[in-house]
């Protein structure tokens, strides 16, 4: 479903942003699911693809506020982070890199609002 037609795609290295906007299917769905991906074809071992799964967790935790705000009511945000990068990274760079995405996506969702409304 996310990675069908329909999703938007947008990079800031070392991750990629793919988002879609879906109906919601009950009140109780939450605003943004999140996937977040790091290939074994990046990392071979279990504990380097780990580590990075925890920085992008707790990289996005810290900024997803305005994101889960810009989504609308009856709508439901499908997130997913792919790492594309072969090396690790420290937590810095990975915190800014999704707040960039984070931000982005967060434009581009209110972007389209904005053009319904109109």
């Amino acid at each position: 479903m996310l990675f069908g037609s329909g999703s938007t795609s947008m990079a800031a290295f070392p991750l990629r942003a793919v988002f879609k906007a879906v109906p919601r299917q009950t009140p109780a769905d939450v605003p943004v699911q999140v996937l977040i991906s790091v290939p074994k074809k990046r990392f071979k071992h279990a504990v380097d693809r780990n580590r990075v799964k925890r920085q992008v967790r707790e990289a996005y935790r810290q900024c997803k506020q305005p994101l889960c705000e810009a989504v609308a009511d009856d709508q439901c945000l499908l997130l997913a982070f792919v790492w594309i990068a072969d090396e690790l990274m420290p937590s810095a760079t990975v915190a800014d890199r999704i707040q960039k995405l984070v931000k982005r996506v967060t434009e581009r969702i209110e972007d389209r609002g904005e053009r319904r409304d109109e």
